[in-house]
């Protein structure tokens, strides 16, 4: 294995019993971060235990229902990830979940272990996840801030979603968090978790290092492509011509304030001035008329 096939996932190649993906702290070599991708026939069901780590139960497409704690989420979920943003329920530490799917689906199960168990089982609303159009020009995407300090509480684990316009770079400027600098920087592990939209759709990411800790790698993505970022510089995430380009990120690390606080490449930092006389692409935002 080459020090880039490390990071980068290809499609099933990190599959394991029911899911589509598994990606572990112990898989991924490091400390908290998690990641399934769990497929459902219709009426199919799968049980999923939390142990240490808390979860998300995010729709990819179709919808589900989760049966948690005694009480029943009703996920009416999304006909894809470029149509809307998604319901979506969170599962704490030491807890036993079902999920079933009357019509099938694809569902995300992004997951932070945690010493902390404060929080109970709940649901979150579509209407109440906020969406960011962030950047201009050719470096206008989308953020969906399903579960992030200010958006959603949870114990450690961030959440969030980018989608990004063919031919639109998104993760950039690069930047990292991978050092405790209080007020200026967080340590969080990431995982990207790529979708494409086309039969040929592809992508590129991009992760560099410092002269202390390198690392490198230049990885062609498509759907069900997975890239995991220890530390270093991370971006851009690249979205080919005619190709949107989305990615699910899941951050988490041992820092207790739960902080996302990232520090740009200073070599390209200077980026975002130019934002200032771009308009934002009017391809955004995804899935506008679906949701009025």
């Amino acid at each position: 294995m080459t020090p880039a096939n490390k990071y980068h996932l290809p499609q099933g190649t990190s599959a394991d019993g029911p899911y589509d993906l598994l990606v572990t702290p112990e898989t991924a070599g490091w400390g908290h971060s998690g990641l399934r991708v769990l497929t459902l026939r219709p009426g199919q069901a799968h049980t999923l235990s939390t142990g240490e780590s808390e979860f998300l139960v995010l729709p990819l497409t179709g919808g589900c229902a989760v049966a948690v704690d005694g009480q029943t989420f009703e996920l009416d979920g999304r006909t894809d990830v470029f149509a809307s943003v998604t319901d979506f329920a969170y599962l704490p530490r030491e807890s036993e979940a079902t999920l079933s799917s009357a019509s099938g689906g694809t569902f995300a199960l992004p997951s932070a272990r945690t010493e902390r168990s404060s929080l109970s089982a709940r649901y979150g609303r579509k209407e109440d996840v906020p969406v960011e159009l962030r950047g201009a020009g050719a470096c206008s995407r989308q953020v969906n801030n399903y579960c992030l300090p200010g958006t959603f509480e949870a114990e450690q684990l961030l959440v969030c979603e980018v989608l990004t316009p063919g031919g639109n770079w998104s993760s950039y400027p690069p930047h990292k968090h991978d050092e405790a600098r209080p007020g200026t920087e967080s340590e969080l592990e990431e995982i990207y978790y790529f979708q494409v939209a086309g039969e040929h759709g592809f992508g590129y990411q991009r992760v560099y290092g410092t002269e202390d800790r390198p690392i490198d790698v230049l990885a062609e993505v498509r759907s069900g492509d997975t890239v995991l970022i220890p530390h270093g510089w991370h971006g851009p995430s690249i979205a080919a011509p005619g190709y949107d380009l989305y990615y699910l990120n899941v951050m988490a690390g041992p820092g207790q304030d739960r902080a996302w606080l990232i520090c740009d490449d200073p070599a390209h930092g200077w980026v975002r001035t130019t934002w200032d006389t771009q308009d934002i692409d009017d391809r955004l935002p995804f899935g506008a008329e679906e949701n009025e």
